[in-house]
């Protein structure tokens, strides 16, 4: 079994090496690679050799333009690394008959109402990033090959950046912080989304009817105080040096912090398809965002 992971620098994209390695023969690429295994998601065309030199079984997609506000203003680019690219994986995926696995976003929801979404809800994407996003969908689907699609929401990971390092920080450095507390959604680690990754491409080539697209959260829901908060309390019980008092986090309206790009207010995913398709439980955002912030606290 050959697997090409594509978008192997990224959150996602690194822990997918250690969870997709038990399954084959992996193929890592991303775009500093060198030589024949750059992968240049920017020039979609650039992507043809590298899967055709390969051949993969599996191509697992992690690659991504994520720069949210950026995005507004590049929408060319984004254009071409969310929906080109991964239009253009699918059908070189379906010629050969692999199974593709590509990563989308609560981006492609308009955020209305306060209930979770499920697969079949109506899209309405707000922004540059979550139009491309869906195209890439779109695109995936009409190749007709065979794939799976998982939705995702507020992805962490211990390397990198993160919401919840900024807030350490900031915690650390300020006496005050106002933190928006009217989007709603779900934490979900890197790592978890590589596991059940893994997961879900076993249980799918054995029973191919299993393809298709999914959403793939944390179970629970907060807002970005209460993330905040959370993250502030956890540090504060380690006795991480923190300036800001518990109760000079304030919550604030996202019309109070203007962004190039409009967010959804409510990013609640259904993810009972999922959990039922393939046998999950999925663990409370909480526990995951504690083992991150221990794993940063260890280095």
């Amino acid at each position: 079994m050959k697997i090409l992971l594509l978008g192997k620098n990224g959150q996602v994209g690194w822990e997918l090496q250690r969870s997709l390695a038990p399954l084959g023969e992996v193929v890592a690429c991303d775009f500093d690679s060198a030589g024949d295994l750059k992968a240049d998601f920017s020039r979609p065309e650039s992507l043809l050799p590298l899967i055709r030199s390969v051949r993969p079984d599996i191509i697992v997609n992690s690659a991504a333009h994520t720069a949210v506000d950026q995005a507004e203003s590049e929408p060319e680019r984004a254009r071409a690394i969310n929906a080109a690219a991964p239009g253009l994986i699918a059908r070189e995926a379906a010629a050969l008959g692999a199974l593709l696995v590509h990563y989308s976003t609560d981006y492609v929801f308009d955020g209305s109402g306060d209930a979770p979404r499920d697969e079949t809800a109506a899209t309405a994407p707000l922004s540059v990033y979550g139009r491309t996003k869906l195209e890439g969908e779109e695109l995936i689907r009409a190749a007709g090959g065979p794939h799976l699609i998982l939705r995702t929401s507020w992805v962490y990971a211990a390397r990198g950046g993160n919401f919840a390092r900024t807030m350490l920080k900031l915690a650390a450095e300020r006496e005050a912080l106002n933190v928006i507390a009217d989007q709603y959604g779900a934490p979900t680690g890197a790592e978890l989304l590589a596991d059940v990754t893994a997961h879900a491409l076993r249980r799918t080539l054995a029973v191919p009817a299993l393809a298709g697209t999914y959403h793939c959260v944390a179970a629970g829901e907060t807002h970005w105080h209460g993330y905040a908060t959370h993250v502030i309390d956890w540090a504060r019980a380690q006795g991480v040096p923190i300036r800001v008092a518990a109760d000079a986090v304030k919550p604030i309206p996202t019309s109070a912090y203007p962004t190039p790009a409009r967010r959804p207010l409510n990013s609640r995913l259904d993810t009972k398809k999922l959990r039922a398709a393939f046998d999950l439980a999925l663990p409370d955002w909480r526990g995951g965002v504690d083992r991150m912030l221990t794993e940063i606290h260890a280095r």
